[in-house]
């Protein structure tokens, strides 16, 4: 950061249209930085949940990452001057949000991973965006384009041919090309209700950006709004604690990795990653510039699914993939 600092000294007489460019440069940069990184710590989110499930249920999962990423989102929003809900009413509006984007959505998550590889699962929540258009447009009379239409009609295509390869897979019990790579096992046959779960987590999620937007207009900032959603979500999910602490316990003292793999879920892809999320959209010019990244998420966590777990998404997962991805692309481009 200094050396900038006085290297913009020796250009004193260089034009002020000049420095206000290096401006605006510096900062998409900066974006793009932390909008890569987000994408990272979401992507990452995938492969790490499943070493998170050797030692935890999905609601105790749910449970630990959520109250350790409001901790950690509340303490850095109250250095920071953190707004509390207005009235009373927002408040339900909040626990609204945080039961959908994090309390459902963490059940949902957390029991589809129990079953499908990254690859898959990263795909299904890579439509969220498209759901959330197609709320918008509905909600909020937001216009799509008829491009827009044949995109959000590809990528439906694209989420069946995941659906109507696992049914054959599991329906001709012996097929080799299953979903982990393996052979069949009750696991192959387990993937079809993953994957229902993983289209929950999607919608659910989809219900919470549209409720961030109402939340956004009535004057809340991005941070705020994740922020006491977040709380709202783990208030929510403390339901689940009489179970949850005894599997804290076992993972403390049978299973490290496992429970590493937990505070690293809240404390990297729930919390950090949202700040430096909506830290991206902030020195962004535009919007597209920072959600353009996410189409990179199925393919950082198919990878680190193989890095780390070893997972090899079948070819039916890489076509419907290609045609998720292809019309997700098209979709941002001409959709609206």
């Amino acid at each position: 950061m200094h050396h900038n600092h006085s290297h913009a000294g020796n250009h004193n007489h260089s034009r002020v249209g000049n420095r206000t460019d290096n401006r605006t440069l510096k900062s998409s940069t900066k974006s793009a930085l932390f909008a890569m990184t987000t994408v990272f710590l979401w992507s990452s989110a995938f492969p790490i949940t499943k070493i998170a499930a050797q030692s935890f249920a999905p609601n105790a999962l749910g449970l630990f990452r959520c109250t350790l990423a409001a901790v950690i989102l509340l303490g850095i929003g109250c250095k920071n001057h953190l707004n509390k809900p207005k009235k009373p009413a927002h408040i339900l509006l909040f626990l609204l949000s945080g039961g959908l984007g994090f309390t459902l959505y963490m059940l949902f998550f957390n029991t589809g991973m129990l079953t499908l590889n990254s690859a898959v699962a990263s795909l299904i929540i890579a439509t969220t965006p498209v759901l959330t258009a197609v709320g918008a447009s509905v909600l909020y009379h937001e216009k799509i384009r008829p491009a827009g239409w044949c995109a959000i009609a590809a990528a439906f295509g694209g989420v069946a041919i995941l659906l109507l390869s696992d049914i054959a897979v599991s329906g001709s019990g012996t097929s080799g090309s299953a979903g982990s790579g393996s052979g069949i096992t009750g696991n192959e046959i387990a993937m079809g209700s993953g994957l229902l779960f993983m289209i929950g987590a999607a919608i659910v999620f989809c219900g919470y950006n549209l409720l961030n937007r109402k939340l956004l207009s009535m004057g809340y900032t991005a941070v705020e709004t994740v922020t006491w959603s977040m709380v709202c979500g783990a208030l929510l999910l403390m339901f689940f604690l009489p179970q949850t602490l005894p599997q804290i316990g076992q993972a403390a003292a049978s299973c490290l990795p496992a429970l590493a793999a937990t505070v690293y879920l809240g404390a990297m892809p729930s919390a950090t990653a949202y700040l430096l999320w909506s830290r991206a959209f902030s020195l962004a010019k535009k919007t597209s510039d920072v959600t353009n990244f996410q189409f990179l998420t199925p393919l950082l966590s198919t990878a680190m699914g193989f890095a780390m777990l070893g997972e090899i998404p079948s070819l039916s997962t890489i076509a419907g993939g290609l045609v998720i991805i292809a019309s997700l692309v098209v979709f941002s481009r001409k959709g609206r």
